[in-house]
């Protein structure tokens, strides 16, 4: 069983350690110590659901829904090119210090809203959590899946609070007008690349 719970673990870290959407607010988030254990807390609590739902039987239903991928495969990428932009335009300000101090204020609601839409409308997650894990932890035994559940929710909820608690550490560099420039262009090539990959895997799927 606890082999099982460190498979679990160590896939799990597989699928969301490489850079991601999620992975760069949660970033801009602590470099910003603007409701950064927040969006870690709901990182992880999106990142169980997808991945119970997508071992528990969720993996057999995106693949055969071709529609409920487009959708999330075009708003995603959408929304991709939209936040991207304005990171750009953050990173190409007169005053990036003055966009920075604007951004801090926002609401809750708003990085709540941000966080869910980089979260819930980036198909990399679902493939992530129903293709890759559904599709390996739906084929173990009734007993041994809870464990590797527990492993994969484990790895997820570690990475999250690292992420952003080594961002909020490293604030007093990070928060530098240079460093936020840059910052705020690798988030938007990062973003547009993702982006590009989706608008690809979108044009392949219609054909």
């Amino acid at each position: 069983m606890f082999s099982t719970l460190i498979q679990g673990f160590f896939l799990s870290a597989a699928m969301i350690l490489p850079l991601g959407p999620q992975n760069v607010f949660v970033m801009q988030q602590g470099s910003r110590k603007q409701f950064h254990l927040m969006s870690a807390t709901l990182c992880s609590i999106s990142d169980a659901l997808f991945i119970m739902a997508g071992i528990f039987g969720g993996s057999a239903l995106l693949g055969q829904s071709t529609l409920l991928l487009h959708a999330v495969t075009w708003g995603g990428a959408a929304f991709l090119l939209w936040y991207g932009w304005g990171a750009l335009r953050t990173a190409l300000s007169a005053d990036v210090e003055l966009s920075r101090t604007e951004k801090t204020v926002q609401s809750r609601w708003r990085v709540v809203v941000t966080l869910f839409a980089v979260t819930w409308l980036n198909p990399h997650v679902y493939l992530d959590t129903f293709v890759v894990l559904g599709s390996i932890g739906g084929q173990l035994s009734a007993e041994l899946r809870p464990w590797f559940t527990t492993g994969a929710v484990m790895a997820s909820i570690s990475w999250f609070f690292a992420l952003s608690l080594l961002s909020a550490w490293f604030a007093p560099v990070l928060n530098q007008p240079r460093a936020q420039r840059i910052i705020n262009i690798f988030v938007a090539c990062v973003m547009w690349y993702i982006a590009w990959s989706l608008i690809r895997k979108g044009i392949q799927i219609f054909y």
